[in-house]
């Protein structure tokens, strides 16, 4: 049981560097020394030391004879840092506990040989779930070069996402859209589509809280929305990404001065049913070095995404109001018998203010 509640205690500190590690994994470490922590650290800032390092440097007494926990398996190749496992050879560490391996194939087992060789006592997979769970955006995308997207909706009772006027302000509470701006510090970027851009006029920035702000792509594929937006006009870090169509690459003149405002164009090709080859974008995302989107609307949108499988998971939040007619959260998926139906499998359901938050998983 003590193994397991020191990996618990990795996984707390591992979550404070959410927001500000990407792409590199979410990693927190403690060291114990005769039944007592005598160093802990996380993995803060990308670039910086790992977890591993920094809770070796907290230390204040030798380390030999000591254990170390880690929630992901210590790097063993140079990246912008040195190997995490020379260090934990050098320091002489008596015994290492994992919570689970790391998919990267730089990685992936290499280190936990090389600390057995060197007569290190290895212990993995405590907490594995959890482990898994904390790195669910990083496991996507070193193992299959996409990043990991979760469609984000607010709707009635009756499952609408605004009304006939095409009007949502507001469907969700306050404390709702409160909790959307974490969401926006952990994702890596915030996607929309033209419609929304247009009807709601976003930021897409995170303000209710400290933190970064996500990527802002927006799927523009005719190059049809104004030069006055804010997501173009406010776009003062750099990180608005106007996705549009080969067709739209005609309009020089109009992509001349979205650059000048730093935005970035990214274009795609299409599918035989003219809709954006969403897997093309997401590869181009993930050579961005985005390993996660959060999907925020609209109804077209998030058809496409759930029509072409790309997507992993669903995050309702669901408002106690009825308005009948109105915008549903998805359109036509193709599907004409309840056989058909896409199963999904619900992973948590919370209460925010007067909503039902649901995430559902495929």
């Amino acid at each position: 049981m003590a193994d397991e509640s020191y990996i618990q205690l990795t996984l707390e500190l591992a979550k404070r560097g959410i927001g500000k590690v990407s792409p590199n994994p979410l990693v927190g470490c403690v060291i114990t020394k005769n039944n007592k922590i005598i160093g802990a650290g996380f993995h803060a800032k990308y670039g910086d030391d790992h977890a591993e390092i920094n809770a070796i440097n907290s230390a204040q007494e030798t380390l030999e004879g000591s254990t170390l926990y880690v929630n992901l398996e210590p790097c063993t190749h140079y990246g912008n840092t040195p190997p995490c496992v020379d260090r934990i050879i050098k320091e002489k560490i008596k015994r290492v506990v994992i919570g689970t391996l790391d998919l990267n194939p730089l990685v992936n087992g290499k280190s936990i040989k090389k600390m057995k060789d060197a007569g290190i006592e290895v212990k993995a997979g405590l907490l594995e779930k959890e482990c898994i769970e904390l790195n669910n955006f990083f496991f996507k995308f070193i193992s299959k070069k996409l990043p990991y997207v979760t469609l984000k909706a607010a709707a009635t009772l009756d499952g609408k996402i605004a009304d006939v006027n095409s009007n949502s302000e507001w469907i969700s509470s306050s404390e709702s859209r409160k909790y959307v701006h974490s969401l926006r510090n952990k994702y890596d970027a915030v996607l929309i589509g033209a419609n929304t851009a247009l009807i709601d006029n976003p930021q897409l920035t995170v303000r209710h809280i400290d933190g970064r702000n996500p990527w802002r792509i927006i799927l523009d594929s005719k190059l049809s929305l104004p030069l006055n937006l804010k997501l173009f006009q406010k776009n003062f870090d750099k990180r608005t990404v106007l996705v549009i169509s080969e067709n739209g690459l005609k309009k020089n003149r109009k992509i001349g001065e979205l650059q000048k405002l730093g935005v970035k164009i990214i274009t795609v090709k299409k599918q035989v049913n003219n809709k954006a080859d969403l897997k093309f974008l997401l590869k181009d995302l993930a050579r961005l070095n985005i390993t996660s989107v959060l999907v925020e609307g609209g109804s077209k949108i998030f058809t496409s995404f759930i029509k072409q499988k790309l997507f992993d998971d669903l995050l309702v939040f669901i408002s106690p109001k009825l308005i009948g007619e109105g915008v549903p959260v998805i359109q036509d998926i193709g599907i004409n018998s309840i056989k058909d139906a896409i199963d999904l499998k619900l992973k948590s359901c919370d209460v925010i203010g007067d909503d039902i938050v649901a995430e559902y998983v495929l």
